[in-house]
């Protein structure tokens, strides 16, 4: 059982990561009006925001999807961490 709930965090980790970062290649190619685009911010921008309020741009770039995707890999690491201890 908790091997399953082990899997299931690592495949939503990259899930998280995979939309995150697709999100940010597609802000430089896309139109910001793109059907694809806007569904996919409206995954991550919820997670971006409250981290743009706190991490400003440095030199106009954001590096708040940078942030996001070191939160997401700590917080996998520490779920798997503490599924591990209860086996």
């Amino acid at each position: 059982m908790i091997n399953i709930l082990v899997n299931m965090v690592h495949i939503l980790a990259r899930l998280a990561f995979v939309i995150v970062l697709v999100t940010v290649f597609l802000s430089y190619f896309m139109k910001p009006y793109h059907p694809i685009r806007m569904n996919l911010e409206r995954i991550v921008e919820p997670f971006l925001s409250p981290l743009r309020r706190v991490v400003p741009p440095i030199s106009n770039i954001d590096i708040s999807p940078i942030i996001l995707i070191l939160l997401i890999q700590v917080v996998e690491y520490l779920l798997v961490l503490l599924l591990n201890a209860l086996r």
